[in-house]
Formats: structure tokens, C-alpha cells, sequence
């Protein structure tokens, strides 16, 4: 017996020394950044930076999360940092618009530098719906308006649905938009309604322009023209905010449409390099689902006036390979949809 346990200590010891450390010894001491694919002040910031105060607590050895913005073409470029640069540690993972993950489908060019069917999805906090506004007093009061009268509304650059969301309603709803590309985010869009500058926008996020421009909204200052998702949004309906599926002209059209707002079912996606370790990953997936039930959590997403409608990283892998399934001819249509 004696021996039998001189022998076999040795051995335990070895296999622990072996084996991947606990997460809680992996996280401890450590910071984890959250990179933002969107400017500072708008929606996907306000999401990103409450999550990060509240999902430290949730991972073993609560790491220090540190929020920072990596905007550019629509969050492809945060997206192509963590599929091509980013440690594949468990250390770094991004939040990025849901146009990023569509991008590599519905725009040729990008699909040599990020695969989204290959990083690996922790969770969505939301899974939204987008309207087209304008200000009251607007030549455009309704949607029926823009149809019929010219007007500009704002754009940001491809793969940002401020872009491909008016240009998806011109071509297959008929609207009479000029967009005007090249603004920033929907904080800088907003400010150029105010000035004069834009007539509206199409493919605000409805949670973001609530936690934005929850003033417009109060003091009665804004038409709401279009609600744009699968499902009707109660709160929109009640409003009398008809559905872009109104406005949709043919069968072909429609299955453009459906495939293109399909991904505001993973509005707020948030995603791990390719090949992160299997513990990191159940790590970080359990920590974002029990923030997304957090009492505190859901408390201060109240107050900034963000809606809470999550699902697992698991559904949001499922649903994305689904996606990347659809047959060509839908997505070649899709593609001229959503360009000038």
C-alpha cells in the first residue's frame, strides 16, 4: 500500500500540472477588452458598456473588462481584427452590427478577409427592430410620402444598415430616398436632421433611438415612418407604425427583404476569435447568459432605455450557418438590393 501511494502521487501531481487551468486561475489578475465596432455615444456603445460592468462579475476570477471602440465599415473592422489578429485566448472579443456578419453574404468584397460562420458567437443581448424617422415638420410625414416625394436620408458606408436599409426600401418598396453616405453614426445623423441637412433615416435601431433621442419621442418631434423586422414590435404596432412588409412589392422582393432584416434577430452580437480553447468559450457564454438575467443588470438596461431580448451563443451560431445557407439566387438579388 505503501508503495502503491509513493507512485501514484507523483503521477496525480503530474496529471494536474498537465491539465488546462480552472477558468477562475485562467481569468484571475487578467483583463479581458471588449472592442466596440461602433463610434462612442451610440447604440451599440451604451449596450457594450453596460454588459461589460455587469458580466465581470459573472466570470471566475472577475477580470477587468475594458471597453474600447474600433468603428469602422460598419464593424467589419473589428470583425476582421478578431477573426485575423485578436489573441485566440478568451481575452479579447468584440461586439459588432449585425450588417458584419451579413457583410461576407451580401458584399463580394468582403468575403476574403472575415468568415463569420468561423468565429465563434457568445451571445446577442438583443434581437431588434429598425425604423425610418423623420423630424416633424418634414415634407415626409408617413411612409406613403416617401414614395412620392424625393428626400435625403442618412447613410453611414456599407454593412451599416443606416446604408444598406435605405436603399433595400428604394428598391423594393419604391422610396424616394437619396442617401447621403458617409456620416459616422446615428448620433451624427441625428444632429444633421436637426440641421436642416437630412430629411430622415431608415435602419435606426428602435431600442437605440429610444435610449439616443428618447426626447424626440417624449415631446412629440418625431414621425416614426416604418417598423422593420420578422415579427410585428407590440409597442410600434400600438403606435399604428406599419411593417416594411407592407411595402413590399413582389414574392421575389419579399424573400430579399426577409433575408436581408433577418439579422436583426442577432442585433447585439458578441464574438470570440476562431479557435479560442472550448473552456474560455463556455466561460464567457455562461457569464453573458447570466447577465442577461441579472436583476442589476436589467435594472440599469431600464433606466438607459435599452431593450433586454437575448439569446445564447449557441442559437446565434445555429441561426448564422442557417443564413450562410440560402440559395444564391436570393442572395445575388439581396446584394444589388442593398447598393446603389
Amino acid at each position: 500500500m505503501i508503495t502503491v501511494r509513493t507512485f501514484a502521487f507523483p503521477l496525480a501531481a503530474a496529471v494536474m500540472l498537465a491539465s488546462p487551468a480552472p477558468a477562475q486561475d485562467f481569468y484571475a489578475g487578467k483583463t479581458v477588452e471588449l472592442l466596440v465596432g461602433a463610434p462612442p455615444g451610440g447604440g451599440y456603445d451604451i449596450y457594450a458598456r453596460a454588459i461589460a460592468r455587469h458580466m465581470t462579475r459573472y466570470i471566475p476570477g472577475n477580470p477587468t473588462i475594458i471597453v474600447k471602440n474600433m468603428p469602422g465599415a460598419g464593424s467589419a473592422k473589428a470583425a476582421q481584427f478578431i477573426s485575423a489578429m485578436a489573441p485566440k485566448d478568451g481575452t479579447v472579443f468584440a461586439g459588432v452590427m449585425p450588417g458584419a456578419i451579413m457583410g461576407p453574404l451580401l458584399d463580394e468584397k468582403s468575403e476574403k478577409v472575415f468568415d463569420p460562420t468561423k468565429v465563434i458567437y457568445i451571445g446577442t443581448a438583443n434581437n431588434g427592430t429598425r425604423v425610418c424617422v423623420t423630424l416633424k415638420g418634414s415634407k415626409i410625414a408617413t411612409f406613403d410620402d416617401a414614395l412620392k416625394i424625393k428626400a435625403k436620408f442618412g447613410g453611414s458606408a456599407p454593412n451599416d444598415s443606416t446604408y444598406e436599409y435605405g436603399y433595400l426600401h428604394k428598391h423594393t418598396a419604391g422610396a424616394q430616398f437619396d442617401i447621403v453616405a458617409g456620416y459616422r453614426g446615428t448620433t451624427d445623423m441625428a444632429l444633421a436632421m436637426e440641421r436642416g441637412e437630412l430629411d430622415g433615416l431608415c435602419g435606426w435601431d428602435w431600442s437605440s433611438f429610444k435610449a439616443q433621442r428618447g426626447d424626440w419621442l417624449r415631446d412629440n418631434k418625431v414621425n416614426v415612418l416604418l417598423q422593420v423586422s420578422l415579427q410585428p414590435h407590440p409597442e410600434l404596432t400600438r403606435m399604428g407604425v406599419p411593417s416594411v412588409f407592407n411595402y413590399v412589392k413582389n414574392e421575389a422582393d419579399r424573400k430579399v427583404v426577409e433575408l436581408v432584416i433577418s439579422q436583426t434577430v442577432f442585433q447585439r452580437s458578441y464574438i470570440l476569435p476562431p479557435e479560442t480553447p472550448a473552456a474560455q468559450v463556455t466561460t464567457l457564454r455562461r457569464a453573458f447568459d447570466a447577465t442577461m438575467k441579472d436583476k442589476q443588470f436589467l435594472e440599469e438596461a431600464e433606466k438607459l432605455r435599452i431593450e433586454i431580448t437575448p439569446l445564447t451563443g449557441e442559437q446565434v451560431q445555429e441561426l448564422v450557418q442557417k443564413i450562410y445557407a440560402t440559395p444564391k439566387e436570393i442572395t445575388e438579388r439581396a446584394r444589388r438590393a442593398i447598393r446603389p
